[in-house]
């Protein structure tokens, strides 16, 4: 099954952890909480750590994210988490990886198994889908 949705970004916290022994690199590694909101098939919330080795000015890095999601996917209400990441060259999306978490969901989504994606269109508009199965 396929469920698709838009989402936000509603908060954006950097934090001061920082990789220990400090190894100087040309990009710094950077860790920060997230919050989005989903809106379509997908209706929800999520937690998110965030981790990115990124430069601002040019848009190159890669970032890794572990998301815990509460809310609905195709009118199932419950809770899982789903790990992703990606490079980006500044105007581009490669190496993506998109996972659900085995055994992690709860409710009516417990048994969710799968996979996804995420996309950003042209107008700034994020997009994301799960690929998944209920068992």
């Amino acid at each position: 099954m396929r469920a698709t949705a838009t989402f936000t970004v509603t908060g954006f916290t950097p934090a001061e952890l920082r990789p220990e022994p400090a190894v100087s690199t040309g990009m710094p590694v950077g860790v920060a909480t997230m919050e989005k909101h989903f809106e379509g098939e997908v209706a929800g919330r999520s937690a998110t750590l965030f981790t990115a080795a990124f430069d601002q000015s040019t848009g190159v890095g890669t970032y890794v994210a572990m998301e815990s999601f509460e809310g609905s996917l195709a009118g199932r209400e419950g809770s899982f988490n789903f790990a992703h990441s990606a490079t980006t060259s500044g105007a581009d999306r490669t190496a993506e990886f998109f996972t659900i978490v085995p055994s992690s969901g709860t409710g009516e989504l417990a048994g969710i198994t799968g996979a996804g994606g995420m996309a950003v269109d042209a107008d700034g508009t994020h997009r994301m889908w799960f690929d998944y199965e209920l068992g």
